[in-house]
């Protein structure tokens, strides 16, 4: 079976990597726009690269050769950064998953299966799980999860007029894992955040607001989900997360720290204003998020892929938080160690503030 991963060398991508080596008679095809080095190891080696920009003008013929023969496109490839360039973020997440999915119907390929995010949903319940039915039109005000929700609206019309496709779509919540740890600290808190401190385990202050919980799930089990999504026959939209629910009580509990209550507007009013001052990453949209993305059920993911997370939300918490205090990191260029790339603090020399410059 030939399997083509676009954007698999990122945080899924190496995850999915590593769970489809472990199945027979699987030809692993990735596209990235910039290719892991020969030498760079498992899970990247074994692995037929081509690179590819997915936004740029052209891509989708040259995605249609890349993807001759496959039985299988699985589209993750996903732009976090330069959060000030909104152009090129949907450059890439918009266009480019345009020109993924005209290459899978030029080039005949019978499945693609697309990250999706919980993102995509709109504003739900904190209180209760929802299904895969919740209306999929974005959070207002973060441009991420309107890129999604319009990337899904791109995948109902191909459904519509291309019924023979097998169209399916993940919905995880947060994806950790250990080796994410540099890129998750450049993407989202900068050079600036004392990530050092976490080898401690402590967390001395945690904001808490009655809205701020989120779901997160180990990227080795979204991986698991993945491949059993690309080799079944499937099709729709699956919710992916794990147990418990990550409430700032249950991290301040587990991570030696104290709770301080702040308000909803006082925590877009301060990601704005540390945003706008170039001190950290992301903007006040991913605040929005954090306080509108609803809480999803995973049934249809057990039920019908036969999936259980077997690492727990927590767990996967602290072995993320382990790895940004470590520095870990893989040899693939987004996920990289170099001490020069935007978010890091050796960057801050070279005049290449946080949410500026292409980190990938």
């Amino acid at each position: 079976m030939r399997i083509v991963v676009v954007g698999a060398s990122g945080n899924v991508g190496t995850a999915v990597l590593r769970r489809l080596r472990q199945e027979r008679d699987v030809e692993l095809v990735g596209v990235v726009r910039r290719l892991p080095a020969p030498d760079a190891g498992e899970p990247y080696d074994q692995v037929q690269w081509h690179s590819c920009d997915i936004g740029a003008p052209g891509a989708a013929g040259q995605l249609a050769e890349m993807f001759a023969g496959a039985d299988a496109v699985v589209h993750l490839a996903w732009q976090i950064q330069p959060s000030h360039d909104q152009r090129v973020l949907r450059r890439t997440n918009v266009e480019g998953s345009r020109a993924v999915f005209d290459a899978v119907l030029r080039a005949g390929v019978p499945a693609v299966v697309y990250a999706s995010s919980v993102g995509t949903y709109a504003p739900g319940p904190k209180d209760h799980p929802i299904s895969e039915r919740w209306p999929t039109t974005g959070v207002p005000g973060s441009s991420y999860s309107e890129h999604k929700a319009e990337v899904e609206a791109l995948l109902d019309g191909i459904e519509r007029d291309h019924p023979t496709l097998r169209v399916v779509r993940m919905r995880p919540g947060l994806i950790f894992q250990r080796a994410a740890g540099t890129e998750i600290t450049r993407y989202f808190l900068g050079p600036l955040a004392p990530v050092r401190l976490l080898r401690f385990g402590r967390i001395p202050l945690v904001p808490t607001n009655r809205r701020l919980r989120m779901q997160a799930v180990h990227a080795d089990d979204v991986a698991d989900a993945y491949t059993r999504a690309v080799l079944g026959d499937v099709r729709g939209a699956f919710n992916v997360a794990a147990d418990p629910v990550l409430t700032p009580e249950l991290v301040a509990r587990h991570f030696h720290g104290w709770t301080v209550p702040v308000a909803a507007p006082v925590l877009r009013a301060a990601a704005a204003l540390t945003w706008r001052a170039r001190l950290q990453p992301v903007d006040a949209g991913w605040v929005e998020l954090g306080l509108n993305a609803p809480l999803m059920s995973s049934e249809r993911a057990e039920t019908e892929l036969g999936w259980q997370p077997r690492i727990s939300a927590l767990t996967a918490l602290r072995e993320l938080f382990a790895g940004m205090a470590d520095g870990d990191h893989t040899p693939s260029p987004p996920m990289s160690g170099a001490p020069n790339l935007p978010g890091r603090p050796a960057a801050l020399l070279q005049a290449r503030p946080p949410g500026q410059g292409n980190p990938y």
